[in-house]
């Protein structure tokens, strides 16, 4: 995904599916090489880092957040202002092509590096985090 991802697994119907992050327009939330637990069909609210099909091209998934609901569907920004891809962009995305919310984010450690066990024990606790709305949708829109 672009601020982006893949989607990994996605069984039809799966309430739960893994994507992994490709870019930077959602840096500092999510980097490049992310895997992300999305929740299909969860409760969207503004200020949520969801999973979405990208307007203009649809076989392409994308992870924003939904900063507002507009008439043609959600205004969605990375987190990363000087990333491009978002509604700025292509405008508000229909409701329908926002796929789910993302529940946590795992960051994988970095291959081939060797560790002290301080070094492991800290990583253990910062890889695995949940992605809440902690950005308000007001907090997004004064930034821009």
């Amino acid at each position: 995904m672009t601020g982006s991802g893949r989607e990994r697994v996605a069984e039809a119907g799966a309430p739960f599916g893994i994507a992994e992050v490709t870019g930077v327009s959602m840096v500092p939330t999510l980097l490049h090489g992310d895997q992300l637990l999305v929740r299909y069909g969860g409760r969207l609210r503004p200020g949520c880092v969801a999973v979405l099909r990208h307007p203009l091209q649809q076989d392409l998934l994308i992870v924003k957040r939904l900063i507002e609901r507009r008439d043609g569907g959600w205004w969605v920004l990375g987190d990363n202002p000087d990333a491009e891809g978002d509604s700025r962009v292509f405008g508000a995305v229909p409701p329908e092509l926002v796929l789910g919310r993302v529940r946590a984010r795992y960051r994988p450690p970095t291959p081939g590096l060797q560790r002290s066990w301080g070094v492991t024990l800290s990583w253990l606790f910062a890889a695995v985090r949940p992605v809440g709305s902690g950005r308000s949708a007001s907090w997004r829109l004064r930034a821009r």
